[in-house]
């Protein structure tokens, strides 16, 4: 039997990724609609959408990847619900905090990788550049990075999926195509996240430029509607794409999962 690829959108930056013989998370935050996070210096957002599945939901999973320590992408609720022992792939500096809470954190610099392998099967985690805010101001946000996952079975490449992280789209993002080569799929973060006037997530023109960028066969915008500081909505995201003539462009409902077996370029 062909292993199967899917994403479950559970809501916000959270999916869960089922790859053959490995199943990851992604920025686990499991609040409930009215629920508060801190996003440090004092600053508080709260959440406006319940999770589709609560932690104890899932299967067990073999690790997970989070793309920074702010409280929209590891909560309250997900740091009582995770395994101290359950791998986190993280940034260097939020595998210090994480640490220091008895998390079992692997932090990985940008463009290095780590590999799994079962069954015949690999899955290798490499960490992307990404930038939280501009210019001085992303000094005083956390560290943020994107991740290239890639899947293959018996050395054959079966999916190669680009997680954007929270960064703003910059020229410099053009690297990780030179250097990852064709991108099958990407979950890309959104909301137009403003603190202060400042934007601090792609809105929908940002998210449009990158995905003309990366050209990715599938482009799944998650991200953009679970907390009150999120301005820019899914429909500017898809107008934008619209008038760029981009393709391969889905909305992915809360709670459901689609297919990402089909989508390799090979």
């Amino acid at each position: 039997m062909t292993p199967d690829a899917s994403a479950t959108f559970i809501g916000n930056a959270t999916i869960m990724l089922r790859l053959g013989a490995f199943t990851l998370l992604t920025d686990p935050a499991f609040g409930a609609a009215g629920s508060r996070v801190h996003l440090g210096y004092g600053v508080w957002t709260r959440r406006l959408r319940d999770p589709a599945m609560a932690y104890a939901d899932l299967p067990s999973l073999d690790l997970v990847l989070l793309s920074h320590l702010h409280g929209d992408h590891f909560d309250r609720a997900a740091r009582r619900a995770l395994p101290p022992t359950l791998p986190i792939v993280t940034t260097v500096q939020a595998q210090r905090r994480l640490r220091r809470r008895d998390f079992a954190a692997t932090g990985l610099p940008t463009w290095d990788a780590q590999e799994w392998q079962r069954d015949g099967q690999l899955l290798r985690v490499t960490a992307l550049p990404g930038r939280h805010g501009p210019g001085f101001v992303d000094r005083l946000l956390p560290d943020v990075m994107g991740s290239l996952i890639e899947w293959e079975v018996d050395g054959e490449r079966r999916l190669r999926l680009y997680i954007t992280g929270d960064t703003l789209y910059r020229p410099f993002l053009s690297e990780i195509r030179q250097r990852c080569g064709e991108i099958d799929a990407m979950l890309i973060h959104l909301g137009g996240t403003r603190l202060l006037g400042l934007l601090l997530t792609m809105d929908g023109r940002q998210g449009a430029e990158l995905t003309g960028l990366i050209r990715p066969r599938l482009t799944l915008p998650i991200h953009y509607d679970d907390y009150t500081v999120m301005k820019s909505p899914l429909r500017d995201f898809l107008v934008e794409c619209g008038n760029r003539s981009l393709t391969g462009v889905q909305a992915l409902g809360r709670g459901e999962t689609i297919s990402l077996s089909s989508i390799s370029r090979g």
